[in-house]
């Protein structure tokens, strides 16, 4: 009697809807992973506005007035020439002015059109004014 030998293992049809099902649901799972990344950020960035709208009314009540416009968020860690009274170590708990979390500088504005006397500015995820979705631009004065 002769046995036959059955050929085992998969044929390159099987193959292909495997890889298919795994390139899908790779797919989807960056996806998701991309937008919470990005909501993460812009949470992160709205806290940083937060603590930096915080440090500039700071140093308003300690010098009477608010950083210039030339100097902006800087005056916050290094002592402008004309204040006396300055806070050791400044009013951050770093030595630079962060960015946000785009890696973005942050846009200080004095007396801008909202009529608040200032606000910090992210562009958001493009770093262009203006824009929808994670490209859209935070406001110090509407962080909660």
């Amino acid at each position: 009697m002769r046995q036959i030998k059955k050929n085992r293992g998969f044929t390159l049809v099987e193959l292909m809807a495997v890889l298919l099902i795994i390139a899908l649901l790779a797919g989807v799972a960056a996806k998701n992973f991309m937008g919470q990344t990005e909501k993460a950020k812009v949470t992160t960035t709205k806290a940083t506005l937060k603590t930096l709208h915080q440090a500039v009314n700071m140093f308003k009540l300690d010098t009477g007035r608010y950083p210039t416009e030339e100097m902006g968020l800087l005056e916050l860690v290094e002592q402008p020439p004309d204040v006396d009274y300055w806070t050791p170590g400044g009013y951050l708990e770093t030595t630079t002015v962060p960015r946000d979390a785009w890696k973005n500088e942050y846009i200080y504005q004095l007396n801008p059109e909202s009529g608040k006397p200032f606000v910090i500015i992210s562009y958001g995820a493009d770093g262009r004014e203006g824009g929808e979705g994670y490209d859209a631009d935070l406001y110090s004065t509407d962080v909660d």
